[in-house]
């Protein structure tokens, strides 16, 4: 057995610093510079890995924002609801409860559609 199993090494030959040979760069003021220093510096990790990281999360996240979420259930909560009241539709506990289990499902493919029409 070997000791460096390929498929086992904690940084791919991908992800290695070698291989970053891209540049991005932003402008900040002498204020946001400090704020961003001192932020990563507080982390343990340089500015650069810091800001790569956080580049990186945003857009591989999978899920959105959860207070996002939260709104975009509640959004879908009052149209379904509301739209059959005001129409003197009453709704029963077993079809609120379903409506619920719905919503609670579909949120979260609602708000991957819109995150990647956004990203387009």
């Amino acid at each position: 057995m070997a000791i460096l199993d390929p498929e086992n090494v904690a940084i791919s030959e991908d992800d290695s610093a070698a291989n970053r040979v891209c540049p991005v760069t932003v402008k900040l003021t002498q204020d946001e510079h400090r704020e961003v220093t001192d932020h990563a510096e507080g982390l343990g990790q340089a500015r650069s890995e810091w800001m790569r990281d956080v580049i990186l999360r945003e857009l591989r996240s999978a899920s959105a924002d959860p207070l996002l979420e939260e709104i975009v259930g509640i959004r879908l909560l009052l149209i379904n609801v509301l739209r059959p009241l005001a129409n003197g539709q009453q709704m029963s506990p077993e079809a609120f409860d379903k409506l619920l289990e719905h919503i609670g499902t579909r949120k979260v493919e609602i708000i991957q559609k819109m995150v990647s029409a956004r990203r387009r």
